[in-house]
């Protein structure tokens, strides 16, 4: 039959961040959750993470034109040990306002779908990112993380960096690293939490039964309107469990 409403609605939270080299060893963090600023971005930061020999090569170039000599030797040889010395600060937009599309590009199971989510559509999304990487900039700035960065790397030598690095298949603007608005459009990420394509009321009831359908039910984040910053894997897995519940006692 047809669903005209299924894989419309798709969304993914936009990331965005930087990268920021340390002149002293940090501990390997993976990604934790820092706090939620008052205009709804999540922030979360990682440390200590391995990198690709082209990330060590691509940002040691980059680092020997920012630090003096003996700076950036140091720091080379830190990253020519696949240890990444630093971290690294996101920013994700919840919600979010934008959404895109999934749909199938031919009748084999095996194809790739197309997937479209429209990051930044909505003018919303984009000015909540701007506010996002502010406030990242405000953390990396003050006294308590001083220590943790090299004082002759600007943060617009941070936002140099990340512009330069192969984070998706973005061209670059000339603007890129001295509009926010730009560097958000041209660095976003995926962060894995897509969601929508059969959502409640369009596609599935509210006992997520697909409608016009016996039998077949859909139970996971697709039927999601929206999805906080948050790892959505807890919710996810309560909603499963819960309707699995509710099924057996029908």
């Amino acid at each position: 039959m047809d669903q005209p409403m299924v894989g419309q609605g798709m969304a993914d939270n936009p990331l965005n961040g930087l990268f920021i080299p340390s002149p002293l060893p940090v501990e390997l963090s993976l990604v934790s959750f820092v706090g939620i600023t008052r205009f709804g971005n999540y922030i979360e930061a990682v440390s200590g993470l391995n990198l690709a020999p082209s990330w060590v090569q691509l940002l040691s170039k980059y680092l020997v034109t920012i630090l003096n000599q003996t700076e950036a030797m140091v720091n080379i040889a830190s990253f020519l040990g696949a240890r990444l010395q630093g971290g690294i600060i996101i920013e994700k937009v919840k919600g979010p306002i934008s959404t895109g599309y999934i749909e199938l590009q031919s009748l084999n199971p095996n194809d790739t779908p197309k997937v479209r989510f429209n990051y930044f559509k909505a003018s919303e999304d984009l000015k909540k990112c701007v506010q996002g990487m502010e406030s990242i900039m405000n953390i990396v700035n003050s006294k308590s993380f001083s220590k943790f960065r090299y004082r002759t790397m600007s943060t617009q030598d941070l936002l140099n960096l990340v512009a330069m690095l192969p984070l998706n298949l973005r061209p670059r603007h000339l603007n890129t690293r001295i509009s926010l608005e730009q560097f958000c459009i041209d660095t976003v990420m995926i962060i894995w939490h897509y969601h929508g394509g059969c959502q409640v009321g369009k596609v599935v009831d509210q006992d997520y039964r697909v409608l016009g359908v016996d039998g077949v039910r859909v139970i996971d984040a697709t039927t999601f309107n929206f999805s906080p910053g948050t790892n959505p894997q807890a919710t996810i897995m309560m909603l499963g469990r819960y309707m699995g519940v509710r099924i057996l006692q029908d």
